[in-house]
């Protein structure tokens, strides 16, 4: 029992405590709101979380067994990915979006850049299943599954027999995303009260609460709603976002609201990675905006800024880096043998 104290205390950062039976109790930080994610329909157990982390981690999942989830959300880019703009799946094949970072998913309730899955829980069906990702079907994944000891023995801890689905593997596949919290930056900290904020990170502070928080509200740092942010659409691309889902022209060129968090760790910026360095975002705010019939009001103007205070704003921004989480190894390798 002390042993399992401390893998939890490893795995979540004190954000979960053991109850009995190998289960575990998500529980939040003070000062964040309440989760959306349904726990009970999935309770979550220690050994569902590793059996998800070692999934993640297996270029199983994929039809020539070349890529893992891994490849395209590294646990030290914050589970995204910083080699290339737009994320590659097998065959060296090339994607039209940019890997979002994988962090706080219990409080979103839709997932993807255009919002098409609306629960954790399938998340890792569309790129299990996406051509140009791993392009597999996930019956086939879980034959492949069955063939392997390792993962019959670990399906039949969970379950009481080895039988392996599709629901199973997404289940699990889901307690491992759960578990990847980032609550320990320099801003959570101020927010516990244990340090406080630069004169200059103060200043940029109160720029973000005056230009940025409407869209990345804290503490999480995002809405996770949709947004037309002004950027001129890739020709190559030609990805009109949310409209590519709900085919409403009122969702055109609408994007998730990505987090701010761990902006350090998760350039390029941008669903198609556009951007490298965060001065590059904030010039494209102050003159690069692009207006259409569905840009986010508040972006009508842009928003100007001197060179001294896009400084002042990404010192603020940089206090949002939780290294701790992001060199976590218990969020990397798996443990399952």
């Amino acid at each position: 029992m002390k042993n399992r104290r401390i893998l939890v205390g490893i795995v979540f950062g004190a954000l979960v405590v053991l109850s009995a039976f190998n289960t575990v109790k998500f529980a939040k930080p003070k000062y964040f709101p309440e989760p959306v994610y349904n726990f009970t329909l999935n309770p979550i157990s220690l050994d569902k979380i590793e059996l998800g982390r070692k999934l993640f981690y297996d270029p199983i999942l994929s039809k020539d067994s070349s890529i893992s989830c891994a490849s395209c959300h590294s646990p030290f880019n914050a589970f995204a990915h910083t080699d290339h703009d737009l994320s590659h799946g097998i065959h060296d094949s090339i994607g039209t979006r940019n890997a979002p970072s994988l962090v706080n998913l219990a409080w979103q309730k839709s997932f993807m850049w255009d919002g098409a899955i609306n629960h954790l829980d399938v998340q890792a069906l569309a790129p299990i299943s996406h051509p140009g990702e791993m392009a597999d079907d996930i019956k086939n994944v879980a034959h492949k599954l069955s063939r392997h000891q390792v993962y019959t023995k670990a399906f039949s801890n969970i379950y009481t027999d080895n039988k392996i689905t599709g629901e199973r593997i997404l289940k699990v596949m889901a307690q491992f995303q759960l578990s990847l919290v980032s609550s320990n930056s320099k801003y959570d900290s101020v927010r516990r009260r244990q340090s406080s904020f630069s004169n200059q990170e103060l200043h940029g502070y109160a720029l973000f609460a005056t230009h940025c928080n409407t869209c990345h509200v804290e503490p999480l740092f995002s809405s996770y709603e949709f947004a037309n942010n002004g950027l001129a659409i890739d020709p190559t691309l030609n990805d009109y976002g949310r409209y590519k889902v709900t085919k409403k022209s009122s969702d055109s060129l609408l994007f998730k609201i990505p987090t701010l968090r761990n902006l350090k760790y998760s350039y390029p910026y941008m669903h198609d990675g556009r951007f490298d360095k965060l001065r590059d975002v904030l010039n494209h705010y102050d003159h690069g905006i692009v207006t259409s019939e569905t840009i986010s009001p508040i972006l009508k103007e842009g928003i100007s800024l001197s060179s001294k205070q896009k400084t002042d704003l990404i010192a603020f921004l940089l206090t949002l880096n939780d290294k701790e989480f992001v060199f976590n190894k218990k969020h990397s390798f798996p443990s399952i043998r």
